[in-house]
């Protein structure tokens, strides 16, 4: 039913749900089919305003500060990620039988490239960056895209063909697939998340697996093996051509023994790359690099070329970059660390001082995802000299860490950053790793990240570090 509208959207009625980057890519894909669009979302402020314009003189409708019609005689539903299926609006067409799916899924549909997708908790976007270089690297024109920033049916609507797209997906967008198949699924690890989406690590674990749903065994699944082990617990069957790899597990077909990768499939030399000649670090990018790795195998990608692509690949904005050494203390920015995994693998990649003692003032908090904080707290005890915490779950996180490390509730990232600076020595680290969304003070996870460089930039250049702060008043 939902291929018969698809192949066919001259005159067709479509409603599409959240009008955010997906939402207004969906629309533009719509349009130029010849499709008939309502676009609705229950927020109403300047920008979407200014969208809202944009796209009614294209030829949309747009109702905006809504979240029921009235009308529901649509040929299709097309909702964001950012909308739940669970929503009483949605759940309103599904059980009236109406076709419902996501801007994936439409997108999808209107692309012809070979597809490899990444999901994951923790390290897709740079995996789905790396894959992106290889091909590119290797000569094909190939783009990222996805979750990761470019929605699928802006690619879809471009006159640029291309060989291979590298699309990140996320959990949210694979809940409304239906003929999605990518010809390689990565499946980077599987750690709590996203709770106030799902009601359990199963019914989260359940959306991810999606990935796989409509592979044949002439496609290929990539899956770190802790995930690929949880998931045969979890009774789940991939019937893709499976390949693991680990930085913990030694059985995986690629796994991380010292510094070294090492394949035990014969597609890619034994010893197939040392992580001290990379600008990425840490065991958590030795595991984005080994997927990306074996992509190449793959499709037979030359591999002298791939390790060169891979030694030149430096981390992405927000992702443990280095903002700025003042006066021997280190500012990282981290903000793409939006769960606790993330956050553990962030402190266990920073530098330690000479003495061996706890050396990072770390800068936490944001928008309530409504999963524990306990499980880092080992890990903090370790390694953090303190804890500075923002936003919604600044009570929440302290109430958790209390115990294991001293805690201040600093409310904003630019107190976080004040306070941190007066107690930091050389040798520290202040770490901005939230382990929370960013929606309750920021737009996304960038707009963050940009407010701490800010931040840092202004103890720079306005010299607020000095030798003679009284460190008691914090």
């Amino acid at each position: 039913m939902i291929k018969d509208v698809l192949n066919s959207l001259s005159g067709k009625g479509i409603l599409v749900v959240g009008a955010g980057r997906s939402g207004d890519a969906a629309v533009r894909l719509l349009l130029s089919k010849g499709a008939r669009v309502l676009l609705i979302d229950s927020a109403i402020n300047e920008n979407l305003k200014k969208k809202a314009d944009e796209l009614k003189k294209l030829g949309a409708d747009v109702l905006l500060g809504v979240d029921n019609i009235s009308d529901i005689d649509f040929d299709l539903v097309v909702v964001s990620p950012g909308v739940s299926t669970k929503s009483g609006l949605v759940k309103t067409f599904i059980d009236l039988k109406k076709p419902v799916i996501g801007e994936l899924e439409l997108g999808y549909h209107f692309v012809s490239s070979k597809i490899v997708a990444i999901t994951g908790t923790n390290g897709k976007t740079t995996t789905t960056e790396l894959v992106e270089k290889i091909f590119t690297g290797c000569g094909y024109k190939s783009i990222a895209c996805g979750n990761i920033g470019l929605p699928l049916c802006d690619v879809a609507i471009q006159e640029a063909k291309y060989d291979f797209l590298s699309l990140e997906v996320s959990s949210f967008q694979l809940e409304t697939i239906i003929d999605f198949k990518p010809n390689v699924a990565i499946l980077t690890n599987i750690t709590p998340d996203h709770f106030d989406r799902y009601s359990s690590i199963k019914e989260y674990i359940a959306a991810k697996v999606r990935i796989f749903e409509n592979q044949s065994n002439d496609d290929w699944a990539v899956v770190q093996k802790e995930t690929k082990d949880l998931l045969e617990k979890e009774g789940i069957k991939i019937r893709a051509n499976l390949i693991t790899y680990s930085a913990a597990d030694l059985s995986a077909d690629v796994y991380l023994k010292g510094q070294k990768i090492i394949s035990r499939k014969r597609f890619l030399p034994r010893e197939v790359l040392g992580m001290d000649s990379m600008k990425l670090k840490g065991s958590h990018n030795a595991e984005n690099l080994m997927a990306t790795l074996i992509v190449s195998a793959i499709y037979k990608l030359p591999i002298k070329k791939v390790l060169s692509i891979l030694r030149n690949y430096s981390p992405a904005p927000h992702r443990c970059e280095l903002v700025a050494e003042i006066k021997g203390v280190k500012y990282v920015n981290d903000s793409k660390a939006t769960n606790v995994d993330a956050v553990a693998k962030a402190i266990l990649n920073m530098e330690a001082n000479q003495t061996g003692t706890p050396n990072i003032l770390l800068i936490a908090g944001g928008k309530d995802k409504m999963f524990a904080f306990d499980e880092i707290k080992p890990i903090l005890k370790q390694r953090v000299k303190a804890a500075f915490l923002i936003g919604e779950t600044a009570e929440k996180i302290f109430d958790s860490w209390k115990d294991c490390v001293q805690c201040y509730n600093s409310e904003t990232i630019d107190n976080a950053v004040v306070m941190a600076s007066k107690m930091a020595e050389p040798g520290d680290v202040v770490l901005l790793s939230p382990a929370c969304s960013s929606f309750d003070q920021f737009r996304n996870y960038e707009h963050r990240g940009e407010f701490f460089r800010e931040c840092v930039e202004k103890l720079k250049n306005y010299h607020i570090l000095d030798n003679n702060v009284n460190k008691n008043t914090i």
